[in-house]
């Protein structure tokens, strides 16, 4: 299995929205999160949040069969939970909408464990 990890600032004062969304995401979508991850090839996510003085960061581990891109395919899926997802998380908590580029794969220097 292949591994990225990767920050994401959110926007300013958009903290709670976040944990509103991840605890729709763990409740009533979680069925629904955990299928529509599979069928991108992702056999794990895990994200937390991190508070700096610099502003509120997600911080992503994905494990998935590739990982190159992974962050497009998410943005380009158009099932029912991708609409929802791309729309709470992505667009309304850190201001990507697929308009722009997306940063590219993150290189990873250290996985020795």
């Amino acid at each position: 299995m292949a591994v990225t990890t990767f920050a994401a600032p959110l926007l300013p004062g958009k903290t709670t929205a976040w944990r509103s969304a991840v605890a729709e995401l763990t409740g009533a979508r979680r069925e629904e999160y955990i299928q529509a991850r599979h069928n991108l090839g992702i056999t794990r996510e895990v994200a937390s949040l991190q508070q700096t003085p610099h502003g509120d960061f997600v911080v992503v581990f994905i494990e998935a069969d590739d990982v190159s891109g992974i962050l497009q395919k998410i943005i380009d899926a158009t099932d029912p939970f991708h609409t929802w997802f791309n729309e709470a998380f992505l667009k309304d908590c850190h201001g990507i909408d697929g308009s722009t580029p997306v940063p590219p794969t993150n290189e990873t220097l250290v996985d020795l464990l």
